[in-house]
């Protein structure tokens, strides 16, 4: 279908002896647009901040022994400490079957207690963690250089280690490679073959760049920990929530260990999903609240443009009378009003899009220079369909606020209409 450029020559030139009113009109359905953008941006770079530190595994469970039984059971006293040991990580194989990956995990010294780390001349105090092959992601780590933890390096017990950044940084010179060289642990020599980077924020990132992974079940050989494991670490299958594991889980130990149902100090345990569920529906509001305030402006920009094409028609009654006594059609006519009403709202609804966008990129260019882009807030950006949709249902709504003017225009009485002054 060919386009009617004179149609849209004249649309033009009318808009163009109003420029105030035009663009005041259009700036209504521009700021829209532009809150709509800054307001859902702003609301992802919030969500990017807190859900970072979540990682890639978000509903990851982890179950530890906490405290002394309160209660006597099973023909045994209160007051047992119940250690956990590599039998109850076999045994929750078995019989859960939801659970897709559980292994132990140790830590040299115990949790939150640091190392004295030695290399050559260099020294510091860092943690020193067990994982597991292909583990990394569960750490929420990018491996920056060599590997992490393979299926040989546990079979093997090699006597290997992947370091942080931080610890890099202390125990190397800025020039020297630490792929092949040998820290020292506790008195043992671990070879290098990794180096991460945290994909955490803020100063959590910090902490876990200072933090040396070895194989658990070197670490457990190694440092006489066979007796016990730190703590049990789950991950569901895909569909099924965290809290259900948690709790079939807690419930075979409490079985396996005879602990009374309602003894519930003796294990800790605590899943991820609840506390990623609770951030999304947070930022679910947020963005809904966006959404809320933007529509209420373009819906007050579109009841705008349906006024000045009230006002439009009016002034345009000898006009539109001419228009109809020459032989033109209510079609024609309302398919001119609307045009003109599409017109604005579509331009100013583009503007407003990618004025939005600009200032949402300079704004992460600016984090990112001044080093803070991995903070609570961090790479505020809007969906390209959520924009698309919100400028589809902006045009959508210059379009409904042009038809009561566009259908007065197509009933104007041509006789009527030649008479006005």
């Amino acid at each position: 279908m060919l386009i009617d450029l004179e149609k849209w020559q004249e649309i033009l030139t009318t808009l163009k002896q109003h420029k105030l009113r035009t663009g005041l009109t259009a700036f209504g359905v521009f700021w829209g647009i532009f809150m709509l953008v800054i307001l859902l941006g702003a609301g992802k770079g919030l969500e990017n901040g807190a859900t970072a530190n979540f990682g890639e595994v978000s509903n990851v469970v982890f179950i530890w022994s906490a405290g002394r039984t309160q209660t006597a059971y099973g023909g045994l006293a209160q007051g047992r400490r119940i250690t956990l040991k590599t039998e109850d990580v076999d045994r929750i194989k078995e019989r859960v079957p939801e659970v897709e990956f559980a292994g132990g995990f140790n830590r040299l010294g115990g949790w939150g207690t640091e190392q004295y780390i030695i290399r050559g001349d260099n020294s510091g105090p860092f943690s020193v963690r067990g994982s597991h092959p292909n583990m990394a992601h569960l750490h929420s780590l990018e491996v920056t250089q060599g590997r992490f933890i393979n299926p040989l390096d546990w079979e093997e017990r090699r006597k290997i280690a992947i370091i942080g950044r931080g610890v890099q940084h202390v125990l190397f010179e800025s020039w020297e490679d630490p792929i092949g060289q040998d820290i020292n642990i506790h008195g043992v020599n671990f070879t290098v073959v990794g180096t991460f980077n945290s994909r955490s924020t803020g100063d959590n990132a910090a902490d876990e760049e200072e933090a040396i992974y070895i194989p658990n079940r070197t670490l457990r050989h190694t440092f006489n920990q066979m007796g016990w494991i730190g703590n049990i670490t789950l991950i569901p299958k895909p569909g099924v929530h965290a809290a259900d594991v948690e709790t079939k889980v807690r419930n075979l130990l409490h079985e396996h260990h005879r602990v009374h149902p309602s003894d519930r100090g003796v294990f800790g345990s605590w899943n991820m999903q609840d506390a990623y569920d609770r951030v999304q529906g947070l930022f679910t509001g947020i963005a809904v609240f966006s959404w809320v305030v933007a529509i209420g402006t373009i819906l007050a920009g579109a009841i705008g443009v349906g006024n000045i094409m009230l006002i439009v028609v009016k002034e345009r009654t000898r006009e539109i009378g001419l228009r109809k006594a020459l032989g033109a059609t209510p079609a024609s006519i309302v398919s001119m009003i609307v045009q003109e009403s599409i017109l604005i709202t579509a331009v100013a609804g583009y503007c407003g899009l990618v004025a939005g966008v600009l200032l949402l990129e300079g704004l992460n260019a600016l984090l990112v220079s001044a080093g803070v882009s991995g903070s609570i807030f961090a790479q505020p950006e809007i969906d390209f369909t959520t924009s698309m949709v919100a400028v589809g249902l902006l045009v959508l709504a210059g379009f409904l606020a042009a038809l009561l003017p566009a259908v007065k225009a197509a009933r104007v009485n041509p006789i009527v209409a030649l008479q006005d002054e």
